[in-house]
């Protein structure tokens, strides 16, 4: 399993949850992938903590062609990111196309706006379920579900599921 090569987005708004965009930001890149945080705008975000991150790249700046999967950490940053169209819009085409979408956390707000969980196999945070089985999800608690290109996990100690899940959709 390799990323090697590979141009990976990496989402990012203010209340980002640190381990949630570090964690996958740096094991991709560490991989061998092109790795670009992505923000509604060009500028720099904080997490929880105070943590900045600059955003490479707006919204408005990314296609689908140009990547070859997404991540969305979770934190509160989901609530900031899903407000924008162009966000949004990005996530839902990566998922149509069939390239990995991953989620983690509060990550699932954006799958939900997105409207790519309608049948699918989903896992989160426990305090968004509701969210995603209202948008047609089957919510379960395991520390990554696979649903097709769908890759979600729940909490930070999960994140090297996560990651190893990622690399095997993108090896």
């Amino acid at each position: 399993m390799s990323a090697k090569d590979k141009r990976v987005a990496v989402l990012v708004a203010d209340m980002y949850q640190e381990l949630e965009f570090w964690y996958p930001y740096l094991r991709l890149k560490e991989e061998g992938a092109s790795v670009v945080a992505v923000g509604p705008e060009k500028r720099e975000y904080k997490s929880r903590l105070g943590y900045p991150v600059p955003a490479e790249l707006a919204a408005a700046q990314v296609r689908t062609a140009d990547f070859e999967a997404v991540v969305i950490p979770g934190g509160y940053a989901p609530d900031y990111m899903r407000r924008s169209p162009a966000l949004v819009s990005f996530v839902r085409e990566m998922a149509q196309v069939g390239k990995p979408v991953a989620a983690i956390c509060h990550g699932g707000w954006m799958l939900c706006s997105a409207r790519v969980v309608k049948g699918k196999r989903v896992t989160s945070v426990a305090a968004i379920r509701d969210d995603l089985e209202n948008a047609g999800a089957t919510w379960v608690d395991e520390e990554v579900v696979r649903d097709g290109n769908l890759i979600t996990s729940r909490v930070p100690s999960d994140l090297p599921a996560f990651l190893r899940a990622i690399l095997a959709a993108l090896g």
